[in-house]
């Protein structure tokens, strides 16, 4: 997933249109979205990682 901190990925700048592939990019606006939706100041660095997947793999 490269050196990307899943705790602030709400906060990048999404990109302009989403390529809409099988696995998102991390800037892609669902991404962000649905990262952005999560609390997440009350979750562990394993379980900010687990949810990144999740909406990546959406």
């Amino acid at each position: 997933m490269g050196k990307v901190n899943p705790a602030k990925v709400a906060d990048l700048k999404a990109k302009k249109k989403c390529c809409r592939k099988k696995t998102r990019c991390v800037r892609c606006p669902v991404v962000i979205h649905k990262m952005g939706k999560l609390d997440t100041r009350h979750m562990s660095k394993k379980e900010l990682s687990h949810a990144l997947k999740k909406a990546r793999a959406a």
